[in-house]
């Protein structure tokens, strides 16, 4: 049984002062939170106070973003070992905001995501078509091809230590969802795409997220499906009672 991971994305948001309060918050509402995993995302230069908060607490913490190499001449980036060094768990790999805004590619992402299994971390993998592509009827074409570049190379034991995060990019911060049925058809894809790749003994352990404008309202229905196994939340992860109406809406 896939455990849910429920994980907030809090993107380039917030000043310390909110970063820190919104950890405290949710550490405190989320105490008796056993049945499912939480994690926060904050921006890279919260990461280490927020871990800091979180020390100890049922809530994992994850960085947005970080580089493939190790320490070295790389002005403005961050080695994978230094975020495991503060207490990182997870990174967010692959974001379509990364992808299509600041033009990583797959096989740019997949160098980050050998370097954060080497370096201890489980990478939030995310992939999804545009609207364009769903309209055109190629959605397991891309996300197919998408998950080939990404995953290039890593193993069958590696890949247990992998989350993959669906995020269609027509509704992340649109207000537009995927119907639960239009999510279940993605993620059954996925998993018959880790079947194929790994085999059924990892395609049945491999966590697939549902990511696109997810709120309390809409969590129940979409996470109830067999082959969604969580939520990337954005919007709705910035405050306290948001998130665990999300939360405690999947219990």
């Amino acid at each position: 049984m896939r455990r849910l991971l429920i994980a907030g994305n809090w993107k380039m948001n917030m000043k310390l002062d909110s970063a820190k309060a919104l950890a405290q918050g949710l550490k405190d509402a989320a105490a008796d939170v056993s049945e499912v995993d939480i994690a926060v995302c904050p921006p890279s230069v919260y990461v280490q106070p927020i871990c800091e908060i979180l020390k100890g607490s049922n809530i994992g913490v994850g960085a947005q973003n970080a580089y493939f190499e190790k320490a070295g001449a790389y002005t403005g980036e961050i080695e994978m070992a230094m975020l495991t060094d503060v207490g990182c768990q997870y990174v967010i790999l692959g974001h379509s905001e990364r992808r299509h805004i600041l033009g990583e590619s797959s096989e740019f992402i997949n160098l980050k995501v050998r370097a954060a299994l080497a370096a201890g971390l489980c990478p939030i993998v995310c992939i999804g078509e545009l609207l364009k592509e769903r309209e055109a009827g190629v959605t397991s074409d891309v996300n197919r091809r998408q998950l080939d570049g990404s995953f290039s190379g890593v193993s069958a034991d590696e890949m247990k230590k992998c989350v993959i995060a669906y995020e269609p990019v027509w509704a992340i911060g649109t207000g537009k969802v995927a119907t639960p049925e239009q999510a279940q058809e993605v993620h059954a894809d996925v998993r018959a795409w880790l079947t194929d790749r790994y085999g059924a003994d990892v395609a049945d352990v491999v966590r697939i997220q549902y990511g696109g404008s997810v709120k309390g309202g809409n969590a129940k229905e979409i996470l109830s499906k067999p082959d969604v196994d969580g939520a990337l939340v954005g919007g709705a992860s910035l405050k306290v009672d948001a998130f665990m109406e999300i939360i405690n809406n999947v219990r």
